[in-house]
């Protein structure tokens, strides 16, 4: 890979190689250091990304005018790697401040949440949160980050397998550990029912809930003001039941997503991030990758890592599963990676996804979760989800989740509520290009060979002031109420 623009006619040095540069080639893409013929296999990170679509020189650009999307060896549940896994050293922090719940969960965050629970009370539920910052009623309760509108475009017209997903989503976010008041509002004909939603809703003790439906309480104006007033009484509790206390690190729940990537992403910001996950999970926290569609290709990796034949069939029936969705509704696998993918350097769904895994680092593979379902597996764990960004990560926080770590090579705009999410850039020009949207900065390893144990070690730390309380950059910039977005799968009816 061209750690910068390389032009035609420079001679690269490669071991005892000298190889002339034929083509243009930009930073982060692809420089063949051999002949390929063609239908030949390309590899990178040891690993087939494609085949040759077209004879390739040494020193010629290899990008998607020449390489191609291939099969590739797919493990057996059975390929398991029985090596003990030599965890970090345990850094110098251990703890962060956070808020031990009264069922065992730790909060980072303090919200009251205001949840639809079908598309026609969306607006009402952006009204009652937008009118309570309006009226300035949390003014007086320093410990409540915020009241968040958590809306959709569904719950009606849903066959029995979406509403089902879509309960557990809402269910996980109304009992998330940074929740403490939840208003469920719905129309009152919808097939999600707030009296069958409220059964999915097992919130901790304390827990303030007030439910209602437009069509009982009087319309649009009647139901808001209920509603502020169900706040009202929510905020003395909401905010006297959040104080911070010093946490182990082992109460952390991580949630790994990566949008927007380029070439660099594999090598420097997602190896980074899975060494920071590794030292949260060897001291007993939970790190969970997702994206399913974003490991095709590199399953293996994670099959090797498993710590049960199941848990690795368990694995490879979810990618069977997404091979067999995509082949229903005409697509492939390979329709992942995006535009803006290509344009930084990643060519193929195989190759994004060697440099995917690496987030997880090398921990061993303890769980595979549904979407949406509890992460309850201290260790690192796999989410079955999609690789859309605000997809993959509202299924970790209906998990659970109580921080996120999101890595990014050509940019992102997200940010989540409520748990907070850092953001992480895969190179310098990033970096530079957009400063308020991101946190730290892993372009230096590509660029100036500082370890990735060293950056994993600083995102580690920015993740403990996260949880402690320090706001994300995405905070500050308001990001998180639109970034809720349910996974609509099944018929619509």
């Amino acid at each position: 890979m061209a750690r910068r623009k390389l032009l035609p006619g420079e001679i690269l040095s490669v071991g005892d190689a000298r190889i002339p540069v034929l083509d243009v080639i930009p930073l982060g893409h692809k420089i063949a250091l051999h002949d390929v013929a063609e239908a030949e296999p390309v590899t990178k990170y040891g690993y087939q990304i494609g085949v040759a679509l077209q004879p390739i020189k040494a020193g010629q650009h290899v990008h998607v005018h020449n390489l191609i999307f291939s099969s590739h060896h797919k493990p057996k549940a059975s390929d398991l790697d029985h090596h003990a896994w030599t965890p970090p050293a345990t850094p110098e922090r251990t703890t962060f401040m956070g808020v031990r719940r009264n069922d065992g969960t730790t909060a980072t965050r303090n919200y009251i949440a205001v949840l639809s629970t079908v598309n026609c009370s969306a607006n009402v539920c952006e009204i009652v949160a937008n009118e309570a910052v309006r009226r300035g009623l949390l003014d007086d309760y320093p410990n409540i980050d915020g009241v968040i509108p958590l809306v959709h475009g569904m719950g009606c017209g849903m066959a029995t397998n979406g509403l089902d997903l879509l309960q557990r989503t809402l269910a996980g976010f109304a009992t998330h550990p940074n929740v403490s008041g939840v208003v469920v509002i719905g129309l009152g004909c919808e097939v999600n029912q707030v009296d069958l939603m409220i059964k999915q809703i097992h919130t901790r003790r304390g827990v303030a809930q007030e439910r209602m439906t437009i069509q009982a309480t009087g319309g649009t104006r009647a139901t808001v003001e209920a509603a502020l007033e169900g706040i009202k009484k929510m905020l003395p509790g909401v905010n006297d039941s959040f104080v911070r206390t010093e946490r182990p690190v082992s109460e952390l729940v991580l949630g790994l997503n990566c949008g927007g990537s380029d070439g660099l992403s594999g090598l420097t910001a997602n190896p980074a991030l899975g060494y920071a996950s590794d030292l949260i999970v060897a001291q007993g926290g939970r790190s969970v990758l997702a994206e399913t569609p974003e490991i095709y290709g590199a399953e293996s990796l994670l099959v090797h890592r498993s710590t049960s034949e199941a848990t690795s069939r368990r694995l490879m029936d979810k990618i069977a599963w997404w091979e067999d969705y995509t082949a229903n509704l005409g697509a492939t696998m390979d329709a992942n990676p995006s535009p803006g993918n290509k344009a930084g350097g990643i060519t193929t769904i195989l190759e994004k996804s060697l440099g995917a895994v690496a987030k997880s680092g090398h921990a061993p593979l303890e769980a595979v979760y549904d979407y949406a379902a509890q992460i309850d597996q201290p260790g690192l764990g796999f989410m079955d989800t999609p690789g859309y960004d605000p997809v993959s990560v509202t299924g970790l926080l209906a998990g659970g989740a109580n921080l996120i770590c999101f890595t990014t090579g050509r940019g992102s705009a997200l940010g989540t509520a409520p748990a907070p999410t850092l953001k992480v850039a895969t190179n310098n020009a990033l970096a530079a290009r957009m400063p308020d949207d991101m946190d730290i900065n892993c372009g230096p390893i590509f660029s100036d060979g500082v370890a990735v144990a060293e950056k994993g070690l600083e995102i580690y730390n920015a993740l403990l002031d996260l949880a402690s309380g320090t706001p994300s950059s995405s905070e500050s910039l308001g990001y998180g109420r639109n970034e809720f977005q349910p996974w609509h799968i099944g018929v619509v009816m």
